[in-house]
């Protein structure tokens, strides 16, 4: 697809400057070409805060987010990585001081070792050098972003990754950045940061799946799920950008404009993985129940029986099911379907709730009794545990970058 055409469906408006892209994209090295209008100041307690939607919705945002932190390379296995052992390096690196690309090394074997503050100190040691290229200087500034954040200091590591950003606007720069701001709930400036990589570089899968969480986590649903479709357009043999798009599960994405020819295209594409089944049969379900007819109805519970075959511990395929069969009003099968997603999954809150409406259905009360009180023993607990890791979780505190000084009030004598 054109860069014009990708920039116009799911960038922030104001962006599509045709020119302007042409320019960016002819260059051979990219520059960070206009400085960020944000400035990360600070850090605050996130477990209080409040989100869009359904408490379900949030917490699916949360682990959109924390998902789209792992398609980075992260500290291990990136570029630079070594098999040579910290001793080995230890001796190189003595016998030759001056030599950056042991010392280097040595600096990445200390984080892959989690040897935090030896990485710390060798990576600012070399950075108080004086001949180092903007390249080295980049990827010293990375390496110590992907260790302040080990080290619990995710205020230092978002400088130091938009630092390394600032100084080579690589792909990996700017995706790590962008999932730095996406993780510590600074959506905007995330979003800011995955537009510019994806002008830059706009067959990145990745930096789309980033603008497209960063959408989703703001409500802006469609334009989320016109970045991951773009994704999939991409490559479309590549699994990861259906994933995401599976995980959109909410109503309002699920009948978003290009959701289901994607998940159609996944389970034609991928007929032997048990996910793009699901995926496509619960996209179907979710579409208006006026478009749901008989022959709809079976080919959603011939996905989800394919599913399960392809993946017999697939317990949200089993819990669709159930939803299936009290649709048609078999309540001995959805019985039975929400039995065997509990039976894989025990704390699944949803096919508890269900099973226990199932059996009131049924007749069958005391059945009915413990089943919903289970789903209230787990609804709690889960809401616990997503409270203590939202705690963790420190926000940060983002501004507008000010462009012209500040004016001063004067001194009273």
């Amino acid at each position: 697809m054109p860069a014009a055409m990708l920039l116009a469906q799911c960038q922030p408006s104001g962006v599509t400057d045709k020119k302007r892209v042409a320019g960016e994209q002819a260059s051979a090295t990219p520059q960070f070409y206009e400085e960020p209008q944000f400035s990360v100041a600070g850090v605050a307690d996130a477990s209080n805060l409040g989100g869009h939607g359904s408490d379900v919705m949030v917490r699916t945002d949360e682990s959109l987010s924390r998902e789209t932190v792992s398609l980075s390379k992260g500290a291990t296995g990136g570029a630079g990585a070594t098999s040579r052992s910290i001793p080995e390096l230890e001796g190189a690196a003595g016998r030759a001081p001056g030599e950056y690309a042991t010392a280097y090394a040595l600096a990445m074997a200390y984080a892959n070792a989690g040897r935090f503050v030896d990485a710390h100190a060798k990576i600012q040691s070399l950075l108080a050098r004086q001949d180092l290229s903007p390249q080295d200087q980049s990827a010293l500034h990375h390496l110590l972003g992907n260790v302040e954040e080990e080290r619990r200091n995710p205020l230092d590591a978002v400088r130091e990754y938009q630092r390394a950003a600032e100084l080579s606007a690589s792909e990996a720069n700017l995706f790590d950045w962008g999932t730095e701001l996406l993780l510590h709930r600074a959506t905007e400036p995330a979003a800011e940061v995955f537009a510019k990589g994806n002008r830059l570089f706009p067959q990145s899968a990745r930096m789309l799946i980033g603008l497209g969480v960063s959408w989703h986590v703001r409500g802006a649903y469609q334009r989320a799920v016109d970045c991951l479709c773009q994704a999939s357009d991409v490559n479309p043999n590549d699994a990861v950008p259906y994933l995401f798009l599976g995980r959109m599960q909410n109503v309002e994405a699920v009948r978003a404009k290009g959701y289901i020819e994607r998940m159609e295209r996944f389970a034609r594409l991928q007929p032997n993985n048990a996910l793009a089944k699901y995926y496509y049969a619960t996209a179907l379900w979710k579409q208006p129940e006026t478009a749901r007819d008989a022959a709809i109805v079976d080919q959603v519970d011939s996905l989800l029986k394919k599913a399960v075959e392809l993946d017999p511990k697939l317990a949200p395929a089993y819990l669709q099911l159930g939803i299936v069969h009290v649709d048609q009003g078999d309540y001995p099968k959805a019985i039975a379907a929400y039995k065997h997603a509990i039976e894989i999954d025990p704390q699944l809150e949803e096919a508890h709730y269900r099973l226990g409406l199932a059996y009131r259905r049924a007749g069958e009360d005391t059945r009915a009794r413990y089943e919903l009180k289970l789903h209230q023993q787990l609804a709690r607990k889960s809401a616990e545990q997503f409270a203590r890791e939202r705690h963790e979780i420190q926000q940060f505190v983002v501004s507008l970058r000010d462009k012209t000084p500040a004016q001063v009030e004067p001194t009273k004598p």
